[in-house]
């Protein structure tokens, strides 16, 4: 089988070269394939939002330079007051947990203490039980005068 393929290459209105191959192998089949126009690769994409703006340059002593001038230094001003407000909160609550870990560490040492003390006084106590009672081979044998005369 031989594969003779032809290709269609048509620009639309947004500046995209669309390519249709037919093979014949495999009766008419198009296969569109985005390619851009400029050799360079394209460009980078421009958002929704920036592409009805012009990319004038404000003069710097109109007005609406002014104002967003003052717009973004306040938002810089917020931004960084909100960080610093920020790492303030994390400092403290560090410090929280510090003291919380202190007191942790003191009631362990404190429940160790504790629990030495009942695992002695337990094993005082299991080792005096031990002592008082006889073993089960050595027990005292008392005889009945009245069962030895039968």
């Amino acid at each position: 089988m031989s594969k003779t393929s032809q290709q269609n290459t048509v620009t639309d209105a947004n500046g995209v070269s669309v390519i249709h191959t037919q093979a014949h192998t495999s009766g008419l089949q198009q296969v569109p394939q985005l390619v851009p126009v400029s050799p360079g690769g394209g460009g980078k994409a421009v958002p929704p939002s920036k592409q009805g703006k012009k990319n004038s340059f404000l003069d710097r002593n109109s007005d609406e330079y002014r104002q967003r001038r003052e717009r973004n230094n306040m938002a810089v001003k917020k931004s960084r007051l909100k960080s610093k407000q920020k790492a303030q909160d994390t400092l403290q609550r560090v410090n929280q947990l510090k003291e919380e870990n202190e007191r942790l560490e003191a009631k362990i040492k404190l429940l160790t203490k504790e629990l030495s003390v009942l695992k002695d006084l337990f094993l005082e106590h299991a080792h005096n039980l031990a002592d008082n009672v006889q073993p089960v081979g050595t027990e005292t044998t008392t005889t009945n005068p009245e069962d030895s005369g039968q």
